[in-house]
């Protein structure tokens, strides 16, 4: 099997195509930032439903979560980013599948939460399936940003979003959240592609979110082998992993074969599906920092 910095590669060499978050690469990459070196502690939730978030990080950086603890049982949180871009309008008119309904009723089937990372521009486009996804007890809906434009300077070959408009375009993917019906979004935000540095994590923080990441790469962009996909994500899982999938059907079509291979796999090794925030909530500190500088 490729392994994984090899297929993380590939995938992203062909992400500049299409723009999709999870090819980030593996901590150590480039375009990652990396596990930070600090730890910061969570916040007190305000009430027991209240999606908890992290302190800000060193020098008030907004603070990053790459996985829950290691010790505490044995979670996975599934997160599927809904990638599409603020110029790719012409190609959803066209008739390609930026969503993939299949997938979402294959998670209901089987009854395993999840948190979708949406940008603002797909829940415009799919506003119907948002707030349907919104409204799920199963899953909850975070940020991706709007327009899926890199944080960074560079990143995959996507287009930058400047470090002045950076939290812009994160409000802005709230405010279509909330026209689309999506009435309680929580307060996190998936950099596109993965990419981050210091400034970004001072653009956001005054906006409250706690970033994410993860320690799990599916390979699942691009893929149409199901069964690479889900050996991939088994091979890689750990207690408290976060595992980076998708939910676009032209640039990720074969995630919900593999769903129906790894959901029952992890069952059979005890892991029980969360969603993030309650890989948060449980794991207090564990996988937070600050970033390097």
């Amino acid at each position: 099997m490729i392994t994984l910095v090899r297929r993380c590669a590939a995938l992203c060499a062909l992400g500049t195509l299409t723009a999709l978050a999870g090819c980030a690469g593996a901590p150590g990459t480039p375009g990652h930032a990396g596990r930070p070196d600090r730890t910061a502690a969570a916040t007190a939730a305000p009430s027991p439903s209240a999606p908890p978030t992290l302190a800000p990080g060193p020098a008030g950086l907004t603070p990053v979560f790459t996985n829950g603890s290691r010790k505490h049982g044995r979670t996975v949180a599934l997160t599927f980013d809904a990638d599409m871009t603020a110029d790719q309008g012409r190609r959803a008119a066209a008739g390609e599948r930026f969503d993939n309904p299949a997938l979402v009723a294959t998670l209901r089937r089987l009854k395993v939460p999840a948190t979708f990372f949406m940008t603002g521009r797909w829940a415009e486009e799919y506003a119907g399936q948002a707030k349907d996804i919104g409204r799920d007890p199963l899953f909850e809906v975070a940020n991706h940003s709007y327009s899926h434009h890199a944080f960074t300077g560079s990143c995959y070959g996507l287009p930058t979003v400047p470090a002045a408009r950076m939290r812009a375009d994160m409000e802005r993917a709230f405010a279509a959240f909330r026209t689309a019906g999506v009435a309680h979004p929580v307060p996190y935000f998936r950099f596109p592609g993965g990419c981050y540095d210091r400034q970004a994590l001072r653009a956001l923080a005054p906006g409250g979110v706690t970033a994410v990441q993860w320690d799990v790469v599916s390979g699942d962009a691009f893929a149409t082998d199901s069964g690479a996909v889900a050996r991939q994500v088994l091979d890689g899982v750990r207690p408290g992993s976060v595992v980076v999938m998708h939910c676009t059907r032209s640039a990720a079509p074969a995630t919900e074969r593999a769903l129906r291979t790894i959901v029952p796999e992890l069952r059979e090794r005890g892991y029980r599906f969360v969603r993030v925030s309650e890989q948060i909530r449980s794991s207090g500190a564990a996988g937070t920092a600050g970033a390097r500088g």
